[in-house]
């Protein structure tokens, strides 16, 4: 068994996670060597215990191999954390899936995301805006990402595919019980302009748990989410609460004060999220301008002769393929924060500059 293998046939014990999994190979080294390792001595590691080493210890590589052939079956891809085409935005999370099933194609393009998420049983109000807002946002060159479920969900992915944009539909089950049901077509279309995206494998049942684990995905992908309308016990405030966490902007639909469908953005817009009533209130959050629109299709960046300015130089110099904070960029350059900010937004759009949750900035590497 190679190492891709190995890290499939590991995500098939739904226990272990990336934190789990960092420590494994902390000790056992690659992949391969845990899947060798007696249950005595996985059980020894810290946080694995005798019931998840047992799992670990009972993988066979006959349902690993099944796992392949129905995946080649359905057309669908499997990224590991260390592929090169794995999502840059989703690495950098506290908990990024070890492994993705996906149905279509993640794109470069797909870092200028966001989210949209709210009440399975929404109002029309609800669906009409989560709508408007997945339209317009695809007209800005945004990818549109939500969860597949019925309500918000559904009318979000629509929206971007309305407009002939690029949408991501993260999945809280495996690609052999797509839920719900009436959506199965809805994954075609996605898959064709955008992509089914899953960390589960293909045999996952919808159980309730594995929901807010597909939620971190959601805001991980996206540079902010949108929250169009939500009861107070809405899964889409876990969507916000792992946004927050990860770094990214949360941004409220306001509704109807006495309808139950708005007491969740309401209470967000109330704790700090950003009132929002048009797409130019979001762009204008995440510090694009009001007249920002992406280019349908991006053209390269020549590395060798960026034809930066003089203070793009200067900061640009300072941002490599190791992380650094947008503090110390200030400190180093005894610049003002607006001007920074405005120059690391010119660097982005020249796709010299990427930036990661906690306002952190890496260098993109040449194609």
């Amino acid at each position: 068994m190679n190492r891709f293998e190995a890290f499939v046939s590991l995500n098939r014990v739904r226990e272990i996670g990336s934190t789990r999994l960092k420590r494994l190979l902390e000790i056992f080294g690659r992949p391969e060597n845990i899947l060798k390792v007696s249950p005595c001595h996985l059980s020894a590691v810290s946080g694995i215990g005798e019931k998840i080493a047992h799992k670990i210890h009972s993988l066979k590589e006959e349902d690993l191999q099944r796992e392949f052939t129905f995946a080649k079956k359905l057309n669908l891809k499997i990224l590991t954390l260390e592929d090169r085409d794995y999502p840059t935005n989703l690495r950098y999370i506290p908990d990024p899936p070890i492994v993705l099933y996906v149905k279509g194609d993640i794109q470069r393009e797909d870092r200028l995301a966001i989210g949209i998420v709210g009440s399975r049983r929404a109002t029309f109000y609800g669906l009409t805006q989560a709508e408007r807002f997945a339209s317009e946002l695809s007209e800005r060159g945004f990818t549109i990402v939500s969860g597949l479920a019925r309500g918000i969900d559904t009318y979000a992915h629509k929206g971007a595919l309305k407009r002939k944009g690029r949408t991501l539909a993260i999945m809280g089950s495996g690609f052999k019980h797509i839920y719900p049901e009436e959506n199965i077509g809805l994954v075609e279309d996605i898959s064709e302009s955008g992509a089914v995206i899953s960390e589960f494998p293909l045999d996952t049942l919808p159980f309730k748990e594995n929901f807010p684990c597909r939620n971190r995905v959601i805001s991980g992908l996206s540079l902010g989410v949108l929250v169009a309308e939500a009861t107070q016990t809405s899964g889409a405030l876990i969507t916000a609460n792992f946004a927050l966490e990860q770094g990214r902007e949360v941004f409220a639909l306001p509704g109807k004060v006495d309808s139950p469908n708005s007491v969740g953005t309401l209470s967000l817009i109330k704790e700090g999220a950003k009132l929002v009533s048009c797409v130019d209130d979001i762009l204008e959050e995440l510090n694009l301008g009001t007249g920002f629109r992406r280019e349908a299709v991006p053209q390269p960046v020549r590395r060798k002769n960026p034809g930066l300015k003089d203070a793009e130089h200067l900061v640009y110099s300072l941002i490599s393929n190791e992380r650094i904070l947008l503090d110390d960029i200030v400190e180093k350059t005894n610049m003002d924060i607006s001007k920074i900010s405005d120059i690391l937004l010119r660097l982005q759009m020249k796709r010299l500059v990427q930036q990661l949750p906690g306002k952190q900035f890496v260098r993109i590497n040449a194609a």
